[in-house]
C-alpha cells in the first residue's frame, strides 16, 4: 500500500482526516453537516483500475464541470503513516513515495500535500476555493484521497473519494464529507450546504461512472 498524509496549520478546520471516521454521521465535527454515499459502479479489475485512474486524474472534479487549476506539490516533507485494513490491522507504509504522475495534458495527478484551486458552480451554487490533498491511499483493492479546505470557500471542511474493489468482485465509489458554512450567505441559509453537497456528489458520480446504479 502507498499512503501519504499531509497536515499543517493552513487548512481552515480542525478535524483533519475526519472523513475516515467510522462514526462521522453520528458525531460530525462541530457545526458541520456530514455526508456519506456509496454507489456500485460495476465489477471486475478492469473497472476498478479505470475508475481508480480517473479518480487520481481529477476526473471526478474536472468531468463534473469544475475547473482544477494551480496545482502545487507539497512544499515540505510528507508523512507516510501507518494505514489500517478493513479489519483494523495495521499496514506498514511503503519506504518511498513514487514519482509524480501526469495525465496526457501534463496535469499532475493527485498527490499528498498538493494544493489546488477548485472553481465552478453546481445548480447555481458556488464551488470555489483553495483546497489541500490531506491523504492519498492506494493498494490493490482500494484507491482514494481526501481534500480539505484552505480558504476562500463558501464552506469549511473535508471531502474524501474512495474506489473499492470487494471480494464479491463489485466495484464501489464512495464520497464522504463534512461541511460547515463559511460565507455569510451559507450561514444565513444553512440548508443550502446539504443541497450543494448532494449536487456535487452526483456530479462526481456521473464523472466516474456515467452509467451508475441506484445509490445504496
Amino acid at each position: 500500500m502507498r499512503r501519504g498524509t499531509f497536515r499543517d496549520e493552513t487548512v481552515d478546520y480542525a478535524a483533519v482526516g475526519a472523513t475516515q471516521a467510522a462514526d462521522l454521521m453520528q458525531y460530525p465535527p462541530e457545526k458541520s453537516t456530514p455526508f456519506t454515499e456509496s454507489w456500485r459502479i460495476g465489477s471486475g479489475e478492469a473497472r476498478f483500475r479505470a475508475a481508480s485512474d480517473a479518480l487520481l486524474e481529477w476526473r471526478a472534479q474536472r468531468d463534473g464541470g469544475l475547473a482544477v487549476t494551480d496545482i502545487r506539490p507539497a512544499s515540505g516533507p510528507v508523512y507516510s503513516g501507518v494505514s489500517f485494513d478493513h479489519e483494523g490491522h495495521p499496514i506498514a507504509p511503503s519506504k518511498s513515495e513514487p514519482e509524480q504522475r501526469f495525465d496526457a495534458d501534463g496535469t499532475p495527478w493527485v498527490s499528498p500535500g498538493a494544493t489546488l484551486h477548485l472553481r465552478g458552480r453546481v445548480k447555481g451554487l458556488k464551488a470555489d476555493g483553495e483546497l489541500r490533498v490531506i491523504f492519498v491511499a492506494e493498494d490493490s483493492h482500494h484507491v482514494g484521497f481526501a481534500l480539505g479546505t484552505v480558504g476562500r470557500s463558501v464552506v469549511s471542511g473535508e471531502e474524501s473519494f474512495m474506489v473499492d474493489w470487494y471480494e464479491n468482485d463489485e466495484v464501489w465509489f464512495t464520497v464522504r464529507a463534512f461541511d460547515r458554512p463559511a460565507s455569510f450567505f451559507y450561514k444565513l441559509l444553512p440548508f443550502l450546504v446539504k443541497r450543494r453537497r448532494r449536487a456535487l456528489s452526483q456530479r462526481y458520480l456521473r464523472a466516474i461512472s456515467p452509467l451508475y446504479s441506484t445509490p445504496a
